[in-house]
């Protein structure tokens, strides 16, 4: 690549390597070339899986990620890494869904920022989890996150 916003950049056009855990993925960003204008920017990860702490069996859920860039974008294949690298972590729904917003939140330094983890039912309970930086910004057209709450056979 040539010398641009794009040059720092390490993961893309080479070979993929899944971190082994979520604290190995290197998140990467690149400069908000549009970071004048307010605007949303949507992440959906409808396979995001993770493990059980505790019986060490798979864990589902669809992740919807929003945020308000500032001065930095996240570059989507870390993301996509740094979510895969979850698969072999071991950790409940809150502390996933949570740490994975905070992560981002503490490396992009957005205007806002929320997730809305829609876990799939274990034991019978669907466990839904949502955080976000703070109040939603104004003068941003944030839709709903459209995925309907659990509702089993009904």
């Amino acid at each position: 690549m040539s010398d641009s916003i794009y040059s720092n950049l390490k993961q893309l056009g080479g070979d993929t390597i899944v971190p082994q855990s979520p604290e190995e993925a290197e998140l990467e960003r690149v400069q908000n070339p549009q970071a004048d204008v307010a605007y949303n920017v949507r992440f959906t990860a409808p396979e995001f899986t993770s493990l059980c702490p505790m019986t060490g069996q798979p864990d589902f859920a669809h992740l919807v990620i929003d945020y308000v860039p500032g001065d930095w974008l996240v570059e989507s294949k870390s993301l996509k890494l740094f979510l895969t690298s979850f698969r072999n972590h071991g950790a409940f729904h809150e502390d996933c869904t949570v740490s994975i917003a905070r992560r981002l939140a503490d490396f992009l330094e957005p205007k806002w920022l929320r997730i809305g983890g829609y876990w799939y039912p274990r034991g019978g309970i669907p466990i839904d989890v949502f955080w976000q930086t703070g109040p939603m910004p104004e003068g941003v057209w944030i839709p709903d996150q459209g995925v309907p709450p659990y509702r089993g056979r009904g």
